[in-house]
Order: structure tokens, then sequence, then C-alpha cells
């Protein structure tokens, strides 16, 4: 979950505590008992293998709001920062068309 709202809505709709995580609303899941582990835990080389390859099999699915080259990378941040994007953002090596 994102922001302090939304880790008070999901225990306002009765999600227990520990079932929620946040990466941001660290003093709100603090207040409620939520996780703040974020991605820190599950980005493990085999963790991250192991997505790419549901990503590649089309067994998981996600959008993909706007695609940006690296030398790139400040637009892609201040896309970011308007928190409005519907799906995710990423970065695309150099040889990538």
């Amino acid at each position: 979950m994102f922001g302090p709202d939304y880790v008070q809505l999901a225990v306002d709709l009765g999600v227990a505590p520990e079932r929620i995580d946040t990466i941001i609303a660290f003093a709100k899941a603090g207040e409620v008992g939520a996780k703040t582990e974020g991605s820190a835990e599950s980005s493990t080389p085999e963790v991250l293998t192991e997505m790419a390859e549901l990503v590649t099999t089309g067994a998981i699915d996600f959008d993909i709001a706007a695609t940006y080259p690296l030398d790139r990378v400040a637009d892609a941040f201040e896309e970011l920062e308007k928190r409005h994007t519907r799906g995710k953002i990423v970065l695309l090596p150099a040889s990538s068309p």
C-alpha cells in the first residue's frame, strides 16, 4: 500500500494489520501495527528470477504507464512524482528500442 490513507482504509475494511504492508507510510503502520517490509526482504536474486519468469510466461501481467530510456531517468521520476500514473513506469536499457 502506498500512503497512510490506504493503510487506514484497509484497517477500516477489516484487514488484519499483519496482512497490511506499506513502502512509505511508516508512521501509520506503527500506529496500527502494519508491516513496513516493502520489497527489501523480497528482492533476492531468486525471487526476482521467479518474478521475471512469471512475467515472461504471461502468468502475471501488469499495466505499463510509460517507458523511458535511461538517459531520461529524470523525466521518469518527474512523472512518478505526479502520483497519477496507472501502471508501472519502466526504464529501458540503452540497447532497447
